[in-house]
């Protein structure tokens, strides 16, 4: 039986997690589970738990699903905001939440797909996530001092402030340092307090994707050079053409923060690319460090693993079993009233 919503006193339903660092094949294997899953009786939606997707017109940097790989497999939280317009941790997790209940209810199983570990952490683990909106003023006023003093002042004041988050947010991410201060001024709570849980309604069936680290860089590698070729340094242009500011948060993300230097003339095509590679394997090792410690997730090798091992993993793990909400036949029209599946707006 397909997990479906749960009633008191039965095994609650289930969601499968599909994680691990960039360029290990997530996206493939997702798409892959999509179309085979309903054949093994776990017919499958895909919620994307990745920060830059939910950006409209990043695509080709955001190594996102076609929009005809979409059309294959529903998605969700893809194409959900401007480039220009706040998105916060909290309001993905509201919006994700909100998607897992709508597929338990039509009977089928949440992929959660992606490598951004405090998305799937604040969805999966439940996080309290602090309802602060930004404080741009106050912003501004970190980022002045930041420029007199050094942004090394900013991680030294959060390290005061609170320890623990200073020890987890790399100092090189500004905006986290900042976030973590504005939570702290604004609600005088640590931000690293603010992260206790609630446990959700469901179970989560973790599956860890992983390479050896040679191949995963070498991977890294050869897709920067391919998303070149598909077009990255127009769509970068055309972002900036549309009045979406080199100095966005979503444009500021590696590959957009490197192809905006090239295109202002602060370093050549080669130098650009090669900041790119080295931006993207830095954050591939954040994101081995994050999920590492996860006793929860099943590693699998990416170079081998196959759609029909993961449903395996899922089983083993009780994932299929739960509710009773009523299947879909493959190939059925999903009825999405609220309007979460990827393309439309959430």
């Amino acid at each position: 039986m397909v997990p479906g919503p749960a009633d008191a006193g039965e095994t609650p339903p289930a969601v499968l997690a599909l994680v691990g660092p960039t360029a290990t094949g997530k996206t493939a294997l997702a798409l892959a589970l999509g179309e085979r899953g309903p054949a093994a009786g776990l017919p499958m939606e895909i919620v994307s738990a990745d920060s830059r997707m939910v950006y409209r017109w990043m695509d080709v940097g955001t190594a996102k699903p076609s929009p005809a790989e979409r059309g294959r497999v529903p998605h969700h939280l893809i194409d959900v905001v401007d480039p220009d317009e706040p998105y916060s941790v909290a309001l993905y997790q509201q919006q994700a939440l909100a998607a897992i209940d709508r597929i338990h209810r039509r009977g089928r199983i949440p992929l959660l797909v992606g490598g951004t570990g405090l998305y799937v952490r604040a969805v999966c683990d439940g996080l309290r996530i602090p309802a602060v909106p930004p404080d741009e003023p106050f912003r501004r006023q970190l980022e002045t001092r930041a420029a007199g003093e050094g942004w090394a002042a900013l991680q030294a004041e959060l390290a005061r402030l609170d320890p623990p988050s200073a020890s987890r947010i790399d100092p090189r991410n500004v905006r986290r340092v900042i976030r973590a201060l504005e939570v702290q001024r604004a609600t005088g709570v640590p931000f690293s307090e603010w992260q206790t849980r609630r446990p959700p309604a469901f179970r989560t069936v973790f599956v860890g994707l992983d390479l050896p680290r040679p191949l995963l860089y070498a991977g890294i590698d050869r897709r920067v050079l391919e998303q070149v070729d598909a077009g990255l340094i127009e769509e970068v242009q055309s972002l900036l053409h549309r009045g979406y500011d080199s100095g966005l948060a979503s444009m500021s993300g590696f590959g957009y923060r490197e192809i905006g230097e090239l295109l202002r003339g602060e370093c050549d095509r080669a130098g650009a690319i090669a900041c790119y590679q080295q931006a993207t394997r830095r954050y591939a090792r954040r994101q081995l460090s994050w999920f590492r410690p996860d006793e929860r997730i099943r590693w699998l090798d990416a170079a081998t693993v196959t759609p029909e091992a993961v449903m395996a993993v899922f089983r083993a793990a009780g994932g299929a079993a739960g509710g009773g909400a009523p299947q879909h036949a493959a190939g059925d029209t999903v009825d999405d009233t609220a309007g979460d599946v990827a393309g439309g707006s959430v």
